[in-house]
Formats: structure tokens, C-alpha cells, sequence
């Protein structure tokens, strides 16, 4: 049976298939984001996430894992520096990957990947809002607004009223 037997090897010898995914990884690391085929962001999901894990911990031995996974040592302390440190509340899904079509010329399904938080611009260690208190916030908007509209009416009904009360009595003089 081949149960929980994960492969990905995409035409490459396995020398070359870890070589690039260490060099995908560290660009994700160093850029922020990837534009890459859905099969490589995928097996490369995969080994970031457990290079942010290794980060999360920190120490001297999980660094020296990643130095020996990626071979570039400015990426894993980019990663063990700022990356990492951002996702400690985080238990997973660090990554995103979105789609971003068919590639001219073969047809490859493409897309970007991406860490979480950069596409929102915030980090994890601010709270965000839920989606209840948006439609609260955007609701309690619009109420002010229908209030004003009210307010802006009802001040121009009475300046009619009070405009038709002089014409009323130049009328009668």
C-alpha cells in the first residue's frame, strides 16, 4: 500500500529537484513573493512552512538545520530574524498561494506565492477585525449617513415652510 507516500518529482534527479526548491524558498524569503507553476508552489509551501517552524524555535541547532537545507546563510537570517518572529501566535499556514492563470507558450498553471500577512499589510500581533464587527462598523456608517440625510431634509423643509410663510405675508400686504 502506498498510504501517506508523498512524491514530487517533476522530471528532475533528486539533487536537482532539492536545489530548486532551497532556491525557490530563498527567494520567497528574500522577495517577499514567488510567481511560480502551482506544482512548485506547492512542494515549496512545504518546505518554507517547515523552514518558519525551524525559525519560530530559534536556537543554534534548528539554525544550522535550515543553513544545511537551504545553503544561504543570508536568507536563513533574514528568516530566523524577521520572518519567523512574526508568525509566533501562528500555528501553520504561513503561506498563500494565489492563481494567476495559464502560462503563454505551454499552458502551465501559474501563481504567486505569497507569505499571509504581507498580502494584508499587517501582522499577526494585531488583532483583526471579524467580519461581524465590519458589517457592525459599515452599518452603524451608513446610519449616520441616513441621519444626516434626514437632518439636511428636515432643514430644508423648514426653510421652505419659513420662505413660504414671508411670501404669504408680503402676499397679504
Amino acid at each position: 500500500m502506498r498510504h501517506r507516500k508523498h512524491t514530487f518529482k517533476i522530471g528532475r534527479t533528486g539533487a536537482h529537484r532539492r536545489s530548486l526548491l532551497a532556491n525557490q524558498v530563498c527567494s520567497l524569503i528574500s522577495s517577499g513573493e514567488i510567481r511560480t507553476t502551482v506544482t512548485k508552489a506547492k512542494e515549496t509551501r512545504r518546505l518554507a512552512e517547515k523552514m518558519v517552524t525551524l525559525g519560530k524555535t530559534g536556537d543554534l541547532h534548528r539554525r544550522r538545520l535550515a543553513v544545511a537545507r537551504l545553503r544561504d546563510k543570508h536568507a536563513v537570517a533574514l528568516l530566523f530574524s524577521e520572518i519567523a518572529p512574526r508568525y509566533t501566535a501562528r500555528e501553520g499556514g504561513y503561506t498563500r498561494i494565489v492563481r494567476t492563470g495559464k502560462r503563454n507558450g505551454d499552458g502551465a498553471e501559474m501563481c504567486v506565492l505569497k507569505w499571509v500577512d504581507q498580502e494584508q499589510g499587517n501582522t499577526s500581533s494585531e488583532p483583526k477585525k471579524s467580519k461581524s464587527a465590519a458589517k457592525d462598523a459599515k452599518k452603524k456608517v451608513v446610519a449616520e449617513d441616513s441621519h444626516t440625510t434626514e437632518e439636511a431634509a428636515a432643514s430644508s423643509d423648514v426653510k421652505e415652510t419659513a420662505e413660504d410663510e414671508d411670501s404669504e405675508d408680503s402676499r397679504e400686504e
